[in-house]
């Protein structure tokens, strides 16, 4: 049992890493051309590629501590994701339609559906867990 709780520290660990990894170089690859390298032609590029790369690890991250959970976390987690799937993209191209016909006053940007789709899968693992425990 020592050892399962030790594997999974370290694979959320690991996970970890890859997120915080993913968020700084979106972050480089978002402000260092205007902030930093002033557009430079190699070093935009590169530095949204070295985003991508990051972005697959991260990937790669969490699907290595999926294929670690149990049965029961695993239903947990799948259920949310299916749900959290549908409701992005409804939700996602109904937003879009909005911006589209100008029914809305202001931008429909991909911010607003990242934060949807994170509150989405959040509020459906908490409503899951309690449901099937």
């Amino acid at each position: 049992m020592e050892t399962m709780k030790l594997e999974r520290t370290k694979r959320i660990r690991k996970l970890a890493v890859w997120t915080w990894t993913w968020v700084a170089t979106m972050a480089i690859a978002t402000l260092g051309p205007e902030f930093i390298w002033d557009n430079h032609s190699f070093l935009t590029p590169f530095a949204i590629i070295v985003n991508l790369a990051n972005g697959i690890l991260m990937i790669l991250a969490n699907r290595d501590l999926f294929n670690h959970f149990d049965e029961l976390e695993r239903k947990i987690h799948l259920e949310a994701m299916g749900i959290t799937l549908g409701l992005t993209v409804v939700v996602g191209l109904t937003f879009s339609l909005l911006d589209q016909k100008d029914l809305i006053p202001f931008d429909a940007e991909i911010g607003y559906l990242v934060m949807f789709t994170g509150i989405c899968y959040l509020t459906a693992v908490l409503i899951n867990t309690r449901r099937f425990k």
